[in-house]
């Protein structure tokens, strides 16, 4: 299971909420923007994440823009969803797993269960 660290986590965030593919620059400022004071990564460290998170399959880059802009590879919903899937598939009794969410789930999330898997 692939997973990501605070600052890839960060970054993912601001790329899965980005409108369109993203500069590194308008990452990082973005990152800037929202972090708190005096904790704003280094361009070479958000490039060096966004490498990262390229051969991990997080990001998609487009070498022919310039300057370079990155897209996600995948949503947000599935890439959770994949992390779901694999814990479950981890699992040695996934029943005593799925009983084991089914049970802590809120009413309203255990009818949109429901009706999810009946459509």
């Amino acid at each position: 299971m692939v997973k990501l660290g605070e600052l890839e986590r960060a970054i993912m965030d601001v790329v899965w909420d980005a409108p369109a593919p993203i500069a590194a620059t308008d990452l990082r400022d973005v990152l800037k923007a929202s972090g708190p004071e005096g904790k704003e990564p280094a361009i070479t460290t958000v490039m060096t994440v966004l490498s990262r998170l390229e051969g991990k399959g997080f990001v998609v880059r487009d070498r022919d823009a310039r300057p370079h802009l990155y897209r996600p590879a995948m949503s947000r919903e599935e890439h959770v969803a994949e992390l779901m899937h694999e814990v479950l598939g981890s699992a040695s009794d996934r029943d005593a797993v799925l009983a084991r969410f089914v049970g802590q789930v809120t009413p309203h999330d255990a009818e949109r269960l429901r009706k999810l898997l009946e459509a």
